[in-house]
């Protein structure tokens, strides 16, 4: 591959990026292992996809704000290094396919030009801070919470801390009670509140779907703002060290409070405090960017038909608080959207409305502070880009995850299903258009990136098998989720199988049971007075696989036979000393310690010291086939294994080492003399490390 320079000023982000083009080069020449490279990778927002050799890259959009100069970088960047198409995610993110590996730094430095990154967007970190669309122009809002997610985004940004936990961490921002931000389904999750004056969130800890999805519990009741940052540095150093590393399927924090309980979990919490470099960290909303809103005179335009601009109006035209504007909601089918139509909209946004866009938690897009006399102007102007499609944020919006077209991970075709049932709600129940309390979403695989398990009516895309053996696509029918606002949410429950050309039919059940019997109701509420096997008596029938035909092995949006691939291998690299790549990576470690001392960011030194330490342990753990399934039982078993046995000689316990982190404040002083006890700890286990390599 060519090598590549970035001019990029900061000096931060090209170190990053150049590193990123160093690591894809070691990787390519055999001197990096693979499952170490894909976890860099990973971290730098590059994801291997379903097809070999090309790569999805995620863009990571806080909060899902855009600018239109940012919309206009991220559109060149697809047309260059992509296909022009712009997939937005339930994260909030922005995606783009079938990338070059060897491309990805170019493609990085070109965003981060106008301030774009894909740093930790996947990976084992913390992952794209959401938030409601509609923050700072809700008319329930306390408060505008984008300047609180801003804030922590930036301060877990590159954080040592969050760099490699065991799994990825979710947080969520709400604007309101509503609670449009699922805080109930995140690893941890805010509420905007005011108590006596004071602004702060409720907070909600330990959330998530997946196979098991878990309810977050209520952490705090109220949180004063100035506490979030702290909070959450001390709940993401107790995942770190206890969260579980080598089953990944038990690695999320869901897992870690269900083994600890509430109350053990705040033990730990506590232990960790006297290492939080803060105890209180204000947020100045004040310096966050004001918005600044185009002043332009309402163009005179006609209406050529008024009853649709009408339903248009009633579905996908927001209220804001600010007296005189409205905020404009596009419904975007499966969240794909193309360049062309995307710098259109950034122009139209830049030159008309306040310059930014939001991208909502269900795939669509929100364009805020449009004058009320400007939106028959912007009615006209959006219908030319085809984004006038009447049902944002309605029943006939339908969530879906991009399923078996990309992902590795997917059983069953998502995108293909969610096209048709919005086909057939159009046509056959189009009430549907304006009912927002009917949610449908659709997920490829039992991950939920679609959140099918919170939706009032879910799909997962699954297989089933004929008596003959033969393999057919096909979907776990979900009913019963939801949101019920304030923190609390109902999961849903797994009802039927059905084949998955059978999809259609079952929602017709659904919806028509619903239109029967439903008597004003809310879904979820509907559901839970009739229970699951009323559900189960009327679509079990669907499930019979005795007579599929020839059309229910072909899935949809294919035309070739259904064939269940999961986890397309990327790249194999070579064979090489894991224990020697662990150890050369707790030097790394040591040299990034190192570096954070010298500019004076002691606690981020504290952290690459002790993560440098556990690395050490963990390579001399894996020399011995041990167990490395958490930071603290690598701290145990190292004690056990080499110090209490004499086989090393540390003059005192390892977990009394390297747990010196939290019994210390974040002084200079202490990050000097750990510093130093790491390099010793490394030396004294090369040197171990080597004599045992020489009497092998």
């Amino acid at each position: 591959m060519q090598s590549f320079r970035t001019e990029i000023e900061n000096p931060v982000v090209e170190k990053d990026i150049l590193a990123l083009e160093a690591k894809i080069r070691q990787f390519k020449e055999g001197n990096l292992d693979e499952e170490k490279f894909r976890s860099l990778r990973l971290a730098r927002g590059v994801y291997g996809q379903r097809q070999p050799g090309v790569q999805m890259i995620r863009i990571k959009l806080p909060y899902g704000k855009v600018t239109s100069k940012q919309l206009k970088r991220i559109s060149d960047v697809s047309d260059e290094y992509s296909r022009g198409r712009l997939h937005i995610t339930t994260r909030q993110d922005i995606q783009i396919h079938y990338v070059d590996l060897d491309r990805t730094p170019e493609l990085w430095s070109e965003l981060e030009k106008d301030d774009v990154t894909i740093r930790e967007a996947c990976g084992n970190t913390v992952r794209n801070v959401t938030a409601s669309e509609t923050a700072g122009i809700d008319v329930d809002e306390p408060f505008d919470v984008s300047p609180y997610a801003h804030a922590l985004f930036q301060y877990f940004l590159r954080n040592p801390i969050s760099q490699e936990m065991g799994r990825k961490f979710k947080v969520s921002f709400s604007a309101s009670d509503a609670d449009t931000g699922l805080s109930y389904m995140h690893d941890l999750g805010f509420i905007a509140k005011i108590q006596d004056g004071v602004r702060g969130f409720k907070v909600m800890l330990a959330g998530g779907l997946g196979s098991q999805p878990r309810h977050a519990e209520l952490l705090f009741e109220f949180l004063a703002a100035d506490k979030i940052i702290p909070l959450m540095e001390g709940v993401v150093r107790v995942f770190d060290r206890y969260g579980e590393r080598k089953s990944r399927a038990k690695a999320r924090m869901k897992f870690l409070l269900k083994d600890l309980g509430l109350d053990g979990f705040k033990a730990l919490l506590e232990e960790e405090q006297k290492a939080i470099p803060v105890q209180t960290y204000p947020i100045d909303e004040a310096a966050y960017p004001k918005v600044e809103v185009a002043k332009v005179d309402a163009p005179q335009v006609e209406i050529e038909d008024t009853e649709a601009f009408e339903i248009w109006k009633s579905t996908n035209l927001i209220p804001q608080k600010q007296e005189g504007y409205s905020a404009i909601g596009i419904k975007v089918l499966l969240g794909d959207f193309y360049t062309d139509k995307a710098r259109l909209l950034a122009d139209l946004v830049e030159q008309y409305a306040a310059g930014e866009l939001r991208l909502s938690l269900r795939q669509n897009i929100l364009i805020p502070y449009v004058a009320n006399d400007l939106v028959p102007f912007f009615y006209n102007e959006l219908k030319k880009l085809g984004f006038v499609e009447a049902g944002y944020n309605k029943a006939i919006d339908i969530t879906a995850c991009p399923g078996t077209d990309t992902c590795n991970l997917g059983i069953a075709s998502s995108t293909g299903i969610a096209e048709e049932l919005e086909r057939i709600m159009k046509v056959e129940y189009p009430q549907y258009i304006s009912n927002p309390d009917v949610v449908i979403k659709i997920s490829g695989c039992m991950n939920a990136c679609g959140q099918h398990n919170m939706a009032n009516i879910g799909f997962q895309g699954m297989s089933v098998r004929t008596k003959d053996k033969l393999v057919a696509p096909a979907l776990q029918v979900l009913l019963g989720g939801g949101t019920d606002g304030n923190g609390n949410g109902r999961f849903a429950d797994k009802v039927v199988k059905v084949p998955s050309k059978r999809g259609p039919q079952a929602l017709r059940l659904i919806l028509d049971d619903y239109d029967q019997n439903g008597n004003g109701k809310s879904y979820a509420d509907y559901y839970e007075e009739k229970g699951q096997m009323y559900f189960y008596d009327f679509l079990t029938p669907l499930s019979d696989v005795d007579n599929l035909t020839a059309e229910d092995f072909i899935d949809w949006g294919n035309s070739e036979r259904y064939e269940k691939a999961i986890g397309i291998g990327e790249c194999a690299g070579v064979v090489i000393d894991l224990i020697a790549t662990l150890l050369f990576e707790s030097e790394e470690k040591i040299q990034n310690a190192q570096e954070a001392f010298e500019e004076n960011k002691w606690a981020a030194s504290i952290y690459h010291s002790y993560s440098s330490m556990v690395n050490s342990a963990k390579a001399m753990l894996t020399s011995e086939k041990a167990k490395v399934n958490t930071h603290a039982s690598i701290i145990k078993d190292f004690d056990e294994k080499f110090v209490a046995s004499g086989r090393i000689d540390l003059g005192q316990g390892f977990e009394e080492l390297a747990l010196q982190l939290n019994k210390n404040e974040p002084t200079e002083a202490f990050a000097k003399s750990y510093l130093e006890d790491a390099k010793a700890f490394l030396k004294a286990v090369e040197k171990f490390r080597k004599q045992e390599l020489a009497e092998a």
